[in-house]
């Protein structure tokens, strides 16, 4: 493979961001992937809950369940798109002016989901509309992600940028705190008001998160490494292809290792909804407080995650995780099914403050230090964005082997613990990245 060396770390050791820059930025990345996930996640919650009776209602309910979660895939089938077209922004124009686009276009998508009508009112072109809209929402999240991590991590000390690229990580478990908040509140309401309008409320309040997230995002400056990278011609036209041609490895190294954190996270925090009240009679209520006591776990252990990552190494503390993610796929089922509240916030406990976080802390180092900085955000979000493909498409996958099944957990359980085994020889394969130049990927497994 042909090695990429733009030696912006060098550099960076004469020019180092004062700390104040640091945490502006780690702050604004927290604060903006938080307003995404939680655009993103409220769809998942509502398809899970709501959208197969509004917008597909001539369907039986499994089909109906089924149908919401098509729609909740589509929008994994365009965050690719959005990481290749953001990306070359973001490495061709600035990673800043292309993070301020992503974040007003998830905010638009959603807040229209939320004054959207259902197929009572204009019939087949509400699922039609709330296709395109979710598109839009994936779009945009996929460009999100990298240009968030990116910007952190190329604004932070080299001994801390596990800890600091952690910052943007949290933004999953707080966006699934906030979804899961709001819509166990608006769950409380009678089963006709939640479908009439108590479901849009989460949709509309977005408003106000954007216009926060895009007023903190307004005050944060382009990075050192983009700016010397632009100074000394050292730039590509087409960053896509240079990624693919040159950081191919690195790309499929990464969307393993997506894959091995994103399915069992999506099964957790999508499918087990529907499967726990339908298929186990856990009450709605439970699964959706065992999700927020879970995600907010989780928000306080993955910056921990990353803080070992910078002891440890990226690669010791993924593996670990991994192991752990692994071993955990049919006891997790194996929880719930008991039927008992305590069990089942443990079930989701471990699968999330534990398994995923251990994946998911080191990330965004790991991911950010494997591409030279002229792609860095371009192959950052292929890599992240195409293994969100696969882990999307498996509510869906899950709901219908699930019922093939008679609603016995163990063809999700095994899917699980095989994509578990997928990040385990992925990180195996990557060579320890903790410490490296940012510039150089010599790093990558070989």
């Amino acid at each position: 493979m042909s090695r990429i060396h733009v030696t912006d770390e060098s550099t960076a050791q004469r020019h180092e961001v004062p700390p104040a820059v640091t945490r502006r930025t780690a702050l604004a990345g927290m604060i903006g992937t938080t307003i995404e996930w939680y655009d993103f996640y409220i769809y998942g919650l509502a398809a899970a809950l709501v959208f197969g009776t509004a917008f597909f209602p001539e369907f039986s309910s499994t089909a109906g369940t089924l149908a919401a979660f098509a729609t909740f895939a589509v929008g994994f089938v365009a965050r690719p798109l959005g990481g290749v077209i953001f990306g070359h922004l973001g490495d061709r124009v600035g990673r800043k002016n292309a993070l301020m686009l992503t974040l007003f276009l998830m905010g638009a998508a959603t807040v229209v989901v939320g004054l959207l009508p259902d197929y009572q009112a204009i019939g087949i072109w509400a699922p039609i509309l709330l296709v395109t809209l979710r598109f839009l929402q994936g779009f945009a999240v996929g460009g999100e992600w990298g240009g968030a991590v990116t910007m952190v991590v190329e604004s932070s000390p080299r001994h801390r940028r596990g800890l600091y690229g952690s910052l943007p990580q949290m933004g999953v478990p707080l966006g699934l705190v906030l979804s899961s908040s709001v819509f166990a509140v608006v769950s409380t309401l009678p089963d006709d008001d939640l479908l009439a309008w108590g479901w849009r409320i989460p949709f509309l309040l977005s408003i106000v998160l954007i216009a926060v997230g895009l007023f903190l995002r307004s005050r944060i400056t382009e990075t050192q490494a983009f700016t010397r990278m632009k100074e000394s011609g050292q730039g590509r036209k087409m960053p896509a292809v240079e990624a693919l041609r040159h950081h191919w490895k690195a790309i499929a190294l990464t969307v393993g290792m997506y894959v091995s954190a994103g399915v069992p996270f999506y099964i957790v925090s999508v499918f087990v909804l529907s499967y726990g009240s339908s298929h186990l009679g856990l009450p709605r209520s439970v699964l959706l407080t065992g999700m927020l006591i879970a995600a907010g776990a989780e928000a306080l252990t993955v910056p921990c995650f990353g803080a070992l990552s910078d002891r440890l190494g990226r690669r010791p503390v993924f593996l670990a995780a991994a192991g752990f993610t692994a071993l955990l796929a049919f006891p997790f089922f194996w929880l719930l099914a008991a039927g008992q509240t305590g069990l089942t916030w443990l079930a989701l406990l471990l699968a999330l403050a534990v398994a995923h976080a251990g994946m998911y802390g080191p990330t965004a180092a790991l991911y950010a230090e494997m591409f030279s900085v002229n792609v860095r955000y371009t192959g950052t979000s292929i890599g992240y964005q195409l293994g969100g493909v696969v882990a999307g498409f498996v509510p869906l996958a899950a709901g219908a082997l699930v019922s093939a099944a008679g609603g016995a957990a163990w063809p999700i359980a095994s899917i699980w613990a095989g994509a578990a085994l997928v990040g385990l020889v992925c990180a195996s394969v990557v060579r320890e990245t903790r410490g490296c130049e940012l510039g150089s990927d010599r790093h990558v497994g070989g």
